[in-house]
C-alpha cells in the first residue's frame, strides 16, 4: 500500500501524510469491500488515526519481512519516507484490483492535500478517531464499521470476519 500511494506521489512525502492516506485507503475499502487493505491494527494519536504496525516499520521498532518493508521504502529522513525501487502492478501482486481502486480513489480524493489538513480531516470526520490526551488509544475494527454508518450487530460480525482473516494471515506468514 505504501508503495503504491508513494509511488503516485513521485516518490517521497511526509510520513505523516502517508499515515493519513494508508488510513483513509483501509477505512474506504472496509466501507466498500467490507475489510481493510492491510490488516493492520489502528489507533487514535495526538495528530488523528494511525496504523499501528506500520507506524512501527516508519520507526525502525520492528524486523523488515523479505520483499517488505525495507524492500521498497527508504528509511525516514526530515520526517519522510521515499521509494527504493520503482513500482509495477505486477511487483504488487498482494493487492487486488479492487485495492487498486480504494488506494486511486483516495489519491485522486486526498493526495494532493498537505498533511496537515489530513489530521485535520481525520479529526473531523472520522467518528472513530478519539483524542488520547498524549497517549494512545486503540480503535477496533467494529467501532471503524459502526463509525461508516453500519449498524451494531452487522459491524461486529463484519469485524469478526476481519478478525478471523488476520489469524488466517497470521498463519501462512508464519510458514
Amino acid at each position: 500500500m505504501a508503495a503504491y500511494i508513494l509511488d503516485g506521489a513521485k516518490g517521497r512525502m511526509k510520513y505523516l501524510r502517508l499515515m493519513k492516506l494508508l488510513y483513509l485507503s483501509d477505512r474506504e475499502s472496509m466501507k466498500r469491500n467490507g475489510h481493510p487493505i492491510s490488516g493492520d491494527r489502528y489507533v487514535s494519536m495526538e495528530h488523528g488515526p494511525v496504523l499501528s504496525h506500520t507506524l512501527n516499520l516508519i520507526n525502525g521498532a520492528v524486523k523488515f519481512q523479505e520483499h517488505g518493508w525495507g524492500y521498497w521504502i527508504a528509511d525516514k529522513a526530515n520526517y519522510a519516507v521515499s521509494l527504493k525501487r520503482k513500482v509495477s502492478r505486477d511487483a504488487l501482486d498482494e493487492l487486488s484490483d479492487a485495492d487498486i481502486d480504494v488506494l486511486d480513489d483516495v489519491l485522486a480524493k486526498f493526495g494532493k492535500i498537505d498533511q496537515w489538513k489530513l489530521v485535520e480531516y481525520t479529526h473531523r470526520y472520522c467518528r472513530e478517531w478519539k483524542d488520547p490526551k498524549g497517549s494512545s488509544v486503540g480503535i477496533e475494527y467494529e467501532t471503524i464499521f459502526t463509525a461508516l454508518g453500519r449498524k451494531p450487530a452487522e459491524a461486529k460480525k463484519m469485524a469478526a470476519r476481519v478478525e478471523h482473516q488476520r489469524g488466517i494471515d497470521k498463519v501462512f506468514a508464519s510458514l
